[in-house]
Protein backbone atom coordinates (compact mmCIF):
# COMPACT_ATOMS: atom_id res chain seq x y z
CA UNK A 1 0.00 0.00 0.00
CA UNK A 2 1.09 3.31 -0.88
CA UNK A 3 1.96 5.09 2.61
CA UNK A 4 2.81 8.51 2.51
CA UNK A 5 4.06 11.24 5.66
CA UNK A 6 3.59 14.74 4.95
CA UNK A 7 4.67 17.65 7.17
CA UNK A 8 4.17 21.50 6.29
CA UNK A 9 3.85 25.35 7.56
CA UNK A 10 0.03 26.29 7.70
CA UNK A 11 -0.29 29.85 6.98
CA UNK A 12 -3.92 29.97 8.31
CA UNK A 13 -2.78 27.85 11.61
CA UNK A 14 0.66 29.72 11.76
CA UNK A 15 2.17 26.11 12.50
CA UNK A 16 3.54 23.11 11.16
CA UNK A 17 0.73 20.61 10.54
CA UNK A 18 1.04 17.08 9.35
CA UNK A 19 -0.86 14.33 7.41
CA UNK A 20 -0.88 11.13 6.25
CA UNK A 21 -1.94 9.63 2.92
CA UNK A 22 -3.01 5.95 1.95
CA UNK A 23 -3.78 4.42 -1.47
CA UNK A 24 -2.26 5.72 -5.08
CA UNK A 25 -6.05 6.23 -6.51
CA UNK A 26 -9.93 6.39 -6.57
CA UNK A 27 -12.41 8.54 -4.30
CA UNK A 28 -10.48 10.85 -2.10
CA UNK A 29 -11.18 10.59 1.54
CA UNK A 30 -10.56 13.20 3.74
CA UNK A 31 -10.25 11.58 7.59
CA UNK A 32 -10.93 13.59 10.57
CA UNK A 33 -9.97 12.23 14.26
CA UNK A 34 -11.10 11.96 17.26
CA UNK A 35 -11.30 14.30 20.17
CA UNK A 36 -7.98 15.79 20.52
CA UNK A 37 -6.84 13.37 18.48
CA UNK A 38 -3.51 13.04 16.03
CA UNK A 39 -3.60 12.56 12.05
CA UNK A 40 -2.07 8.87 12.79
CA UNK A 41 -4.75 7.79 14.93
CA UNK A 42 -6.53 6.15 11.77
CA UNK A 43 -3.81 3.74 10.95
CA UNK A 44 -3.08 2.88 14.58
CA UNK A 45 -6.10 2.20 15.72
CA UNK A 46 -6.72 -0.17 12.78
CA UNK A 47 -9.43 1.39 10.56
CA UNK A 48 -6.71 1.72 7.47
CA UNK A 49 -5.74 -1.91 8.01
CA UNK A 50 -9.68 -2.17 7.69
CA UNK A 51 -9.97 -0.65 4.85
CA UNK A 52 -6.64 -1.86 3.10
CA UNK A 53 -8.08 -4.27 0.70
CA UNK A 54 -9.91 -1.79 -1.03
CA UNK A 55 -7.28 0.90 -0.82
CA UNK A 56 -4.92 -1.56 -2.25
CA UNK A 57 -7.49 -2.31 -5.32
CA UNK A 58 -7.48 1.67 -5.86
CA UNK A 59 -11.04 2.54 -4.87
CA UNK A 60 -9.95 5.02 -2.21
CA UNK A 61 -7.50 7.34 -1.47
CA UNK A 62 -6.91 8.28 2.52
CA UNK A 63 -6.19 12.02 3.31
CA UNK A 64 -5.92 11.53 7.00
CA UNK A 65 -5.48 15.16 8.76
CA UNK A 66 -4.23 16.38 11.83
CA UNK A 67 -6.63 18.33 14.25
CA UNK A 68 -6.30 21.07 16.44
CA UNK A 69 -9.28 20.68 18.94
CA UNK A 70 -6.50 21.20 22.07
CA UNK A 71 -6.37 24.41 20.40
CA UNK A 72 -9.83 24.99 19.80
CA UNK A 73 -12.85 23.40 21.51
CA UNK A 74 -11.46 21.62 24.48
CA UNK A 75 -9.36 24.42 25.05
CA UNK A 76 -10.20 25.66 28.95
CA UNK A 77 -7.04 27.91 29.28
CA UNK A 78 -8.33 30.74 26.23
CA UNK A 79 -11.82 32.08 26.00
CA UNK A 80 -14.51 30.64 24.13
CA UNK A 81 -14.26 33.26 21.65
CA UNK A 82 -10.81 32.42 20.74
CA UNK A 83 -11.65 28.70 20.90
CA UNK A 84 -14.19 29.41 18.17
CA UNK A 85 -11.80 31.27 16.02
CA UNK A 86 -8.90 28.77 16.07
CA UNK A 87 -11.62 26.80 14.55
CA UNK A 88 -12.59 28.95 12.47
CA UNK A 89 -8.83 28.51 10.58
CA UNK A 90 -9.15 25.24 11.04
CA UNK A 91 -12.02 25.23 8.33
CA UNK A 92 -9.20 27.97 6.03
CA UNK A 93 -6.71 25.43 6.66
CA UNK A 94 -8.87 22.39 4.82
CA UNK A 95 -10.30 24.77 2.25
CA UNK A 96 -7.38 26.51 1.49
CA UNK A 97 -4.13 24.26 2.21
CA UNK A 98 -5.71 20.91 2.28
CA UNK A 99 -8.30 20.83 -0.23
CA UNK A 100 -5.84 22.21 -3.38
CA UNK A 101 -3.05 19.81 -2.46
CA UNK A 102 -5.75 17.06 -2.16
CA UNK A 103 -6.96 17.73 -5.73
CA UNK A 104 -3.63 18.33 -7.11
CA UNK A 105 -3.34 14.54 -5.70
CA UNK A 106 -6.38 13.23 -7.08
CA UNK A 107 -8.99 14.51 -9.37
CA UNK A 108 -11.89 12.09 -8.57
CA UNK A 109 -14.79 14.53 -7.96
CA UNK A 110 -16.80 11.96 -5.45
CA UNK A 111 -15.28 13.62 -2.34
CA UNK A 112 -15.78 12.00 1.24
CA UNK A 113 -15.27 12.59 4.44
CA UNK A 114 -15.75 10.44 7.50
CA UNK A 115 -14.50 10.79 11.07
CA UNK A 116 -15.44 8.51 14.51
CA UNK A 117 -16.36 10.58 17.65
CA UNK A 118 -15.69 14.06 17.46
CA UNK A 119 -13.78 13.33 14.07
CA UNK A 120 -17.92 12.69 13.06
CA UNK A 121 -18.45 16.01 14.42
CA UNK A 122 -15.84 17.63 12.24
CA UNK A 123 -17.26 15.30 9.28
CA UNK A 124 -20.49 16.35 9.09
CA UNK A 125 -19.99 20.45 9.79
CA UNK A 126 -17.53 20.62 7.27
CA UNK A 127 -19.56 18.57 4.74
CA UNK A 128 -22.63 20.46 5.56
CA UNK A 129 -21.16 24.16 5.20
CA UNK A 130 -19.46 23.30 1.81
CA UNK A 131 -21.90 20.72 -0.12
CA UNK A 132 -19.97 22.24 -3.33
CA UNK A 133 -17.30 20.50 -2.19
CA UNK A 134 -18.39 17.08 -0.34
CA UNK A 135 -20.48 14.32 -2.19
CA UNK A 136 -20.36 11.89 0.72
CA UNK A 137 -20.51 12.01 4.43
CA UNK A 138 -20.26 9.28 7.15
CA UNK A 139 -19.98 10.22 10.98
CA UNK A 140 -19.57 7.22 13.39
CA UNK A 141 -20.55 8.37 17.07
CA UNK A 142 -19.80 11.82 16.12
CA UNK A 143 -21.02 14.19 18.53
CA UNK A 144 -22.53 17.55 16.86
CA UNK A 145 -23.74 19.95 19.46
CA UNK A 146 -20.70 22.25 20.22
CA UNK A 147 -22.68 24.39 23.48
CA UNK A 148 -20.55 22.43 25.70
CA UNK A 149 -17.41 23.49 24.94
CA UNK A 150 -18.80 27.86 24.84
CA UNK A 151 -19.16 28.25 28.90
CA UNK A 152 -22.58 30.05 27.50
CA UNK A 153 -20.71 32.66 24.97
CA UNK A 154 -22.86 32.20 21.77
CA UNK A 155 -22.23 34.40 18.77
CA UNK A 156 -22.80 33.86 14.84
CA UNK A 157 -19.48 31.87 14.41
CA UNK A 158 -20.94 29.59 17.29
CA UNK A 159 -24.21 28.76 15.36
CA UNK A 160 -22.74 28.12 12.05
CA UNK A 161 -20.40 25.59 13.61
CA UNK A 162 -23.34 23.82 15.82
CA UNK A 163 -25.01 21.73 13.30
CA UNK A 164 -28.27 20.65 15.36
CA UNK A 165 -29.07 24.98 15.05
CA UNK A 166 -27.84 25.78 11.75
CA UNK A 167 -29.56 22.62 10.42
CA UNK A 168 -32.38 23.46 11.81
CA UNK A 169 -33.17 26.54 10.39
CA UNK A 170 -31.60 26.30 7.13
CA UNK A 171 -34.15 27.66 4.35
CA UNK A 172 -31.93 28.21 1.15
CA UNK A 173 -32.41 26.21 -1.48
CA UNK A 174 -28.89 26.30 -2.75
CA UNK A 175 -27.95 24.32 0.44
CA UNK A 176 -31.22 21.96 0.34
CA UNK A 177 -30.72 20.92 -3.23
CA UNK A 178 -27.48 20.32 -2.33
CA UNK A 179 -27.86 18.35 0.78
CA UNK A 180 -30.34 15.92 -1.35
CA UNK A 181 -27.77 14.85 -3.38
CA UNK A 182 -25.24 13.93 -0.82
CA UNK A 183 -25.03 11.08 0.67
CA UNK A 184 -24.97 11.35 4.73
CA UNK A 185 -24.08 8.31 6.80
CA UNK A 186 -24.71 8.76 10.77
CA UNK A 187 -23.60 5.13 12.32
CA UNK A 188 -24.32 5.01 15.82
CA UNK A 189 -24.82 2.44 18.30
CA UNK A 190 -27.35 1.37 20.85
CA UNK A 191 -24.66 2.14 23.74
CA UNK A 192 -22.90 4.69 22.21
CA UNK A 193 -22.90 7.54 24.61
CA UNK A 194 -23.71 9.79 21.36
CA UNK A 195 -26.55 7.61 20.03
CA UNK A 196 -29.23 10.66 21.28
CA UNK A 197 -27.04 13.27 19.17
CA UNK A 198 -27.34 10.97 16.04
CA UNK A 199 -31.37 10.55 16.34
CA UNK A 200 -31.62 14.48 17.28
CA UNK A 201 -29.54 15.01 13.87
CA UNK A 202 -31.35 12.88 11.98
CA UNK A 203 -35.27 14.26 13.12
CA UNK A 204 -33.26 17.59 11.90
CA UNK A 205 -32.69 16.53 8.50
CA UNK A 206 -35.77 14.46 8.46
CA UNK A 207 -37.84 17.82 8.69
CA UNK A 208 -35.90 19.58 5.83
CA UNK A 209 -36.89 16.30 3.32
CA UNK A 210 -32.35 15.56 3.32
CA UNK A 211 -32.33 11.75 2.53
CA UNK A 212 -29.89 10.40 4.98
CA UNK A 213 -29.10 6.99 6.72
CA UNK A 214 -29.32 6.94 10.40
CA UNK A 215 -27.73 3.33 11.04
CA UNK A 216 -28.16 2.58 15.00
CA UNK A 217 -26.16 -0.94 15.54
CA UNK A 218 -27.62 -3.33 18.07
CA UNK A 219 -25.50 -6.23 19.64
CA UNK A 220 -24.39 -3.90 22.45
CA UNK A 221 -22.83 -1.76 19.91
CA UNK A 222 -20.84 0.77 21.71
CA UNK A 223 -18.58 4.04 21.35
CA UNK A 224 -15.33 2.65 20.36
CA UNK A 225 -12.40 2.02 17.48
CA UNK A 226 -13.66 -2.01 17.35
CA UNK A 227 -17.11 -1.43 16.09
CA UNK A 228 -16.12 1.60 14.17
CA UNK A 229 -13.61 -0.80 12.25
CA UNK A 230 -17.04 -2.72 11.45
CA UNK A 231 -18.89 0.80 10.37
CA UNK A 232 -16.02 1.66 8.14
CA UNK A 233 -16.07 -1.31 6.13
CA UNK A 234 -19.55 -1.57 5.80
CA UNK A 235 -19.88 2.50 4.80
CA UNK A 236 -17.09 2.18 2.37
Amino acid sequence: MNREYLKGHSRELGREMELLVFGHSGMPLVVFPTSQGRFFDYEDRGMVGALAPKIDRGEMQLFCVDSVDAESWYNKGAQPRARVMRHVQYERYLLHELLPYLRSRNRNLQLAATGCSFGGYHALNFSLKHPDLVAQCVSMGGAFDVHQFLDGHYDDDCYFNCPPDYMANISDDWFLSRYRRMRIVLATGEWDMCMDQNVKMSEILNAKGIAHWLDVWGDHTGHDWPWWQKMAVKYF
